[in-house]
């Protein structure tokens, strides 16, 4: 029993989450297993399985260790410019962790610090600024969706090869029927990689969102 109490202490939710991360950006996502996490930290793959139970528990268990490192900002913080702030640090984290989202895939991001430091704050700030609890809601699944689509486009972890892919599949094509696309070949490689095209739609959300009370009081 001490043994075992030992290894839970040495095998924490944090632990076990950061050398997951590790493993997914170091490896690749199909190198994540309950044994390759459990050989890292010198404990039994049965001890990683009392703490995550399954594959789908461990990868929640580090998308919340990533969502904890959300930044906290004060309530009464600029609607416009919090909104950003927040999505763009979301955005951050996804796009130096592509390897989980990819992981993931279609589960919903439901962790308990992603609802902390994201969804409750966001959804209650829009309703503060003027929206009704419709709107509001709405206007945060427009905004999260654009950031999980515009960080798990690409790797953005190595555009060098994403870019160098997508010029391999699209040099073949015959000009005469995808005219625009081999005609500015090397304007759609850069954009593959730009982080300005999702921050810059972030904005157009931000600015086509901006509650009337909110415009009237800062006019």
């Amino acid at each position: 029993m001490p043994r075992q109490s030992h290894a839970l202490q040495g095998a924490t939710p944090s632990r076990i989450a950061g050398t997951a991360l590790s493993i997914i950006d170091e490896d690749g996502p199909s190198a994540l297993s309950f044994r390759g996490v459990a050989e890292r930290l010198g404990v039994s793959h049965a001890t990683i399985f009392r703490r995550c139970s399954d594959l789908a528990g461990l990868l929640d268990l580090c998308a919340d260790h990533l969502a904890a490192q959300l930044p906290d900002i004060a309530p009464d913080a600029d609607w416009a410019r919090a909104t950003e702030t927040r999505f763009g640090a979301l955005y951050q984290l996804l796009t130096a962790h592509p390897g989980l989202a990819t992981l993931r895939g279609t589960r919903p991001w439901l962790g308990r610090e992603l609802l902390a430091r994201l969804t409750e704050p966001q959804i209650a700030a829009n309703i503060a600024a003027g929206m009704s609890p419709r709107d509001a809601v709405a206007t945060y699944r427009r905004m999260y969706l654009l950031t999980l689509g515009s960080a798990g486009f690409v790797d953005h972890r190595h555009p060098g090869a994403a870019t160098a892919a997508t010029r391999t599949a699209l040099a073949p094509l015959d000009p005469a029927r995808f005219p625009v696309l081999t005609e500015h070949l090397d304007a759609v490689l850069a954009g593959m990689s730009d982080h300005e095209v999702y921050y810059g739609a972030l904005r157009q959300l931000i600015r086509a969102a901006v509650p009337t009370s909110t415009v009237a009081r800062d006019s």
